[in-house]
């Protein structure tokens, strides 16, 4: 006996309410991300007088120095480096992706002809060859209602986001690294040319010895002494000569081009020590690339695992198709016999032996490792910040006490070398003198190098720079 309409209706309702159940069965359940165990500070730790104020970030930081030789290398760099070329084209990889993801959402559309040239048994036993063409013309549409295809895009463009980020960072590391390295070439320089003052000066020092010598009024030991401080002094200049070389043919290939001279700008003296001004260390989250990086890192994961989870959901797709048949090409086009086909498909997985959730697993271990990697980013942001903010105050510290030390010892090597010309004291006391000056004047040389070296640094740290509502001021170096 057939079962009642109202019967009917009612299995029909029960198959509606239970199909969100359905449904439900076969998302996976949602993989929670691991506990928050960052803390952000509020200040900054120790007894760091000045520390960067929050505001838009510096896009041209390295113009703070004062330097157009500095600020040409830097256009270079940023312009024909290989690294920022790579990620350039990185970046247009990831754009394709998204163009990708797009087109599933887009009807598809397909135009197919298939010729066959055939012999067969006829009807009474004899061959029959026969040629025939099939042409068509298919289109396909996958419906979306559970939006997983909409969540691929949305994980490609923020793939794209983190890569975007990615190739600031590299932006950032290259500008800092070609200013480092300019710096650093600079305090060279001023090396090197105290050196060759400094060797002239022992030039004339050992002439001295040897007449003194010669006329009886010295000893060959001094005369000796005096000898092997003039070498000493020698042999430190081609030693710098081959840094200078080194350094030159470094910076190059940040630059993109091939090792050779490097145009130099303002000396070293000159250079300016960028004002820093007070601020907040939350400012640093806002800042730095590689934390957007970290973050647009962890929204990406979370989206191709929420594209993995809806992997167990079923997915419709709706086909047609057109075409013709004929036993000619003229058939074909003219009055060939008309094809069609409408149709649509449902396909839900059943048993695929745990492949679906072990990729939701997968998804969910990398949402869980760009957690961790975001918090030592952050970590490691706050870090290089206060060793930044430490080594430009300390620095400039040592560098303040190494001046005075450095007139101090050139006031020793004045009044030594007067006592030994006019015949109060051995050589060996304006000896000890020459020696002093020239290590203290060549650490000056060094710490304002690595002074003004430690800015970039810090501005390596913030991300690019900080800004100030007023036009921040600048000051030699001291």
């Amino acid at each position: 006996m057939a079962p009642h309409p109202r019967a009917r209706l009612a299995a029909g309702a029960a198959v509606l309410a239970l199909g969100p159940l359905l449904l439900a069965g076969c998302r996976l359940p949602v993989q929670t991300p691991p506990a928050r165990t960052l803390a952000v500070p509020g200040e900054w730790r120790g007894e760091v007088e000045a520390a960067p104020q929050a505001g838009a970030v510096e896009t041209g930081w390295w113009r703070s120095f004062g330097d157009p030789a500095l600020d040409a290398l830097v256009t270079q760099a940023l312009a024909s480096n290989a690294d920022i070329r790579t990620a350039q084209s990185r970046l247009q990889e990831y754009r394709a992706r998204i163009d990708v993801a797009r087109s599933a959402l887009q009807p598809a559309l397909s135009v197919g002809l298939t010729p066959a040239r055939a012999r067969a048994i006829g009807p009474f036993g004899t061959p029959v060859e026969a040629t025939t063409l099939q042409g068509n013309v298919q289109a396909s549409y996958e419906l979306d209602p559970f939006g997983r295809l909409a969540g691929t895009l949305d994980a490609a463009r923020l793939d794209l986001a983190s890569q975007q980020a990615a190739a600031d960072a590299t932006a950032l590391a290259v500008a800092a690294n070609t200013a480092s390295g300019y710096l650093n070439l600079r305090g060279l320089d001023a090396q090197l040319a105290l050196a060759r003052d400094t060797l002239a000066s022992r030039s004339r020092s050992l002439a001295l010895a040897r007449r003194q010598f010669e006329v009886g009024y010295s000893s060959r030991l001094e005369l000796a002494q005096a000898e092997a401080e003039f070498r000493a002094t020698a042999a430190v200049v081609p030693q710098l000569e081959r840094s200078i070389t080194q350094q030159e043919n470094a910076l190059a290939l940040l630059l993109g081009a091939s090792p050779g001279p490097i145009a130099r700008g303002t000396t070293l003296n000159e250079l300016r020590a960028p004002a820093i001004q007070p601020g907040l260390p939350s400012a640093l989250l806002r800042r730095r690339p590689d934390i957007a990086q970290a973050e647009r890192a962890i929204a990406a994961a979370d989206a191709n695992l929420a594209v993995a989870r809806d992997q167990m959901l079923p997915s419709l797709r709706l086909t047609a198709s057109v075409g013709g048949y004929a036993h000619s090409l003229p058939d074909l086009l003219g009055s060939g016999t008309t094809l069609w086909s409408v149709g649509g498909s449902i396909l839900a997985p059943l048993f695929d032996a745990g492949r679906l959730r072990a990729q939701a697993d997968v998804s969910a271990s990398l949402r869980d490792r760009a957690v961790f990697a975001y918090e030592a980013v952050v970590r490691n942001a706050f870090a290089e910040t206060e060793n930044g903010l430490s080594a430009v105050q300390r620095l400039r510290e040592q560098l303040e006490q190494s001046e005075a030390r450095a007139v101090a010892t050139g006031e020793t090597l004045r009044v030594a070398h007067n006592r030994y010309r006019n015949g109060y004291s051995s050589y060996l006391e304006e000896l000890d003198a020459q020696r002093n000056n020239f290590s203290a004047e060549t650490n000056v040389l060094q710490l304002r190098a690595s002074y003004l070296a430690a800015h970039v640094d810090l501005y390596r740290a913030l991300g690019g720079g900080w800004g100030a509502a007023a036009p921040a001021r600048t000051a030699p170096a001291p």
